[in-house]
């Protein structure tokens, strides 16, 4: 049998990896850790989910230790004694006061002699699974991929019989939004209640006397807006209603977004993708473009169109005369200006790409996307 240990923090993330390690038929041993926390109610979530499972035939062990005199010495908002939780985006600079200096490496140092201890017990290799993400590399080092390198290196040139430990991040390249359709998948494959499980969570850092999440830490919003991206409505108290919740949570990314892209884009850019301007014909970068590559939203990075899509309409701007299979463009009537048009935008956020019309290349459908270069991002295709 496969054999994991891993960190059960009580959250959102590492919910769903105990949920995919039990669908792909591991036996899990759980550690959570009170190092303090403000939001310890997940550490009561954890055990209400491990009593869930053990309802319905998973036995899981699960330990809970206290860090809460060492790590109470550090300085971190998230800690009791600490400054007020800060409210807004997740990607915003003030969550900074949120990361609690060395918690990873303390988490994953114990975990690994863990690890070691069940694997000289039981004669095994076993994995140490974590449920980091890189939308969490922005704001915690201790999330990103070269760190865990760095670490699993130095924890096994400081033990013996380290090479029966290794450690998993199955979500190291995705988000909240695709952990938690992972988690659906895995709840559905294990004929558990995702409602259940779920409401048996906590991500918020400020949650009220009663458990309840406040709905406006900036982990709040990432969880809110991923359940929204996915259809769903998160089963977790809040101390208002989801839809409040909610449409604060895509207010406070669209406020985040448009920071992000008057600060990102050049003024060009931003007046063509975000207010629907359109330059000038002849002068963009890209409508005389014959290299081979791949064409990108400009404010997304989401692939739109290649190379061999483009062809010299004569009209002074970017032409394609089909959309990549998976950019999902989206078609908008436009009555501006007087005109009938159809007005192109990316799936992913909204950007004004151009306009579409009926005399392309008959051979391709007759279709036309004029595109302005000021959208696109292009990259060459390597050789």
């Amino acid at each position: 049998m496969k054999r994991a240990v891993m960190a059960l923090s009580g959250g959102m993330d590492s919910t769903a990896l105990l949920m995919r390690l039990l669908a792909d038929q591991y036996k899990v041993d759980c550690i959570s850790y009170n190092y303090g926390q403000k939001h310890s109610v997940e550490l009561e979530r954890a055990q209400l989910n491990i009593k869930y499972l053990a309802s319905k035939g998973f036995e899981i062990e699960h330990k809970i230790i206290d860090l809460s005199s060492a790590m109470g010495a550090f300085e971190s908002s998230l800690l009791r004694g600490g400054e007020d939780i800060p409210e807004g985006h997740y990607e915003a600079e003030q969550m900074k006061s949120t990361v609690v200096p060395n918690r990873n490496a303390i988490f994953a140092s114990i975990m690994y002699g863990y690890a070691l201890s069940v694997s000289n017990r039981e004669s095994c290799k076993v994995e140490i699974a974590l449920g980091v993400h890189s939308g969490d590399h922005e704001i915690y080092p201790d999330c990103r991929p070269e760190f865990y390198q760095a670490i699993e290196h130095a924890f096994a040139i400081g033990n013996w019989d380290s090479e029966n430990i290794s450690f998993t991040l199955p979500y190291l390249d995705g988000d909240k939004a695709s952990i938690l359709e992972d988690a659906q998948k895995a709840i559905l494959q294990l004929d558990l209640e995702f409602n259940t499980v779920f409401a048996n969570t906590n991500t918020s850092y400020n949650p009220d006397e009663e458990g309840r999440s406040s709905g406006m830490s900036g982990a709040d919003i990432e969880r809110i807006l991923a359940f929204h991206s996915l259809g769903l409505t998160d089963p977790v108290d809040y101390q208002t209603t989801w839809e409040e919740v909610l449409r604060n949570a895509l207010e406070v990314e669209k406020s985040h977004k448009e920071e992000d892209y008057r600060q990102r884009l050049t003024e060009e850019q931003y007046l063509v993708t975000r207010q629907s301007a359109t330059e000038r014909a002849f002068t963009g970068i890209y409508w005389d473009e014959k290299r081979d590559g791949d064409y990108f939203c400009i404010c997304c990075g989401h692939l739109l169109f290649t190379s061999s899509m483009k062809f010299d309409s004569g009209c002074g701007w970017p032409s394609f005369h089909t959309e990549h299979p998976d950019a999902g463009i989206k078609h908008i009537e436009d009555y501006t200006h007087g005109m009938q048009r159809v007005e192109v935008q990316c799936s992913k956020c909204d950007a004004h790409l151009g306009h579409i019309f009926e005399d392309g290349p008959r051979a391709f459908g007759g279709q036309r996307y004029c595109i302005n270069s000021a959208s696109l991002d292009f990259e060459e295709m390597e050789e």
